[in-house]
């Protein structure tokens, strides 16, 4: 799908969707405050969609518009870590819903949906509408709408949501205690969205988080961008075997330590250029994303957790992604 398609598709579905209108507007000021450099030349409405994409795979961090003029990229520095070692699990709070004064609300930019009594947000792993048919399960609702970010807790009942009416679905092989999606069709041309519950969990390898992704002997075909591209909107994708280094990789993740994030790591990782992305195409045609930080931590999406790979394992795989 080229640029122009993407754009007509996603105002299409937008407006079917009803999404919003307020917290489209505050996406848009929000970037023309914070984005001060000069790159990426694209239209508002696109750079909306696609600082939530970013987001969601962990890019658009708050600092990463600070670092457009920032220093020249560091010599990674990987973290060491012993192989089959045990850590001290990181315990992620279930997403505290507003109280009656509103305080605890949804990052302004997050799409979710509320489903079980937990809150789901949007997937850093995206799926195309052709392939969700295979993938999607029983029906689960339909959503409400009429969250945002002024909603009280009054408003976060079962099946509300920001994205609108849409019906939610399970996710074929996924539990849908961690993943649901929603479907909708117009005009023949279908718009699926995966949503992950990322919270109320304890990660105590990576497995516990990766291993929800079923990464491990379903790649199908992988890609790699360098941040340079990503940040100038190239979208130059290098091809990336899916061999037996990239499974030992993905073995190598889900022994990985989790690191809970903080203000001052993601600073310090954020303020810097060192960070490539692979994109990990699933046998169900599910593609997630990955965001390797040269100091040999990996992040998923925006979950408040880094992965530290084993130091070997890690410097080899991403010596292998090249420059």
């Amino acid at each position: 799908m080229n640029e122009e398609q993407f754009k007509q598709n996603y105002k299409k579905a937008v407006s079917h969707m009803k999404t919003n209108e307020q917290m489209k507007k505050r996406v848009e000021q929000a970037l023309n405050t914070q984005h001060q450099g000069p790159k990426r030349q694209r239209k508002p409405l696109y750079i909306a969609a696609s600082v939530v994409i970013a987001a969601s795979i962990g890019l658009a961090a708050p600092s990463v518009w600070q670092q457009f003029n920032g220093p020249a990229t560091p010599t990674p520095q990987v973290a060491e870590v012993t192989p089959g070692a045990s850590f001290d699990p990181i315990v992620i709070p279930k997403m505290e819903l507003p109280d009656s004064q509103g305080k605890g609300a949804m990052a302004d930019m997050m799409q979710l949906v509320v489903y079980g009594g937990n809150i789901y947000t949007q997937s850093p792993t995206l799926l195309e509408g052709a392939n969700a048919l295979d993938l999607r399960g029983e029906k689960l609702g339909t959503t409400t709408g009429g969250i945002d970010e002024l909603s009280g807790q009054d408003k976060y009942t079962e099946l509300a949501s920001n994205i609108g009416e849409a019906d939610i679905y399970a996710v074929n092989g996924y539990d849908k205690d961690f993943r649901i999606m929603s479907y909708t069709e117009i005009d023949g041309q279908v718009y699926a969205q995966l949503f992950d519950k990322n919270n109320g969990i304890t990660i105590g390898t990576g497995a516990d988080l990766i291993g929800k992704l079923h990464l491990e002997g379903n790649v199908a075909s992988a890609q790699w961008e360098t941040f340079d591209s990503w940040n100038n909107g190239k979208q130059q994708f290098q091809p990336l075997a899916a061999d037996e280094s990239l499974e030992s990789f993905i073995s190598a993740l889900s022994a990985a330590k989790p690191i809970a994030t903080s203000p001052e790591l993601e600073e310090n990782l954020y303020g810097k250029e060192d960070r490539k992305m692979i994109y990990l195409t699933l046998e169900d045609k599910t593609q997630v994303p990955l965001v390797l930080f040269g100091e040999g931590l990996v992040r998923y999406g925006n979950v408040p957790a880094f992965l530290e790979v084993e130091k070997g394992a890690f410097q080899s795989f991403w010596n292998s992604l090249g420059e």
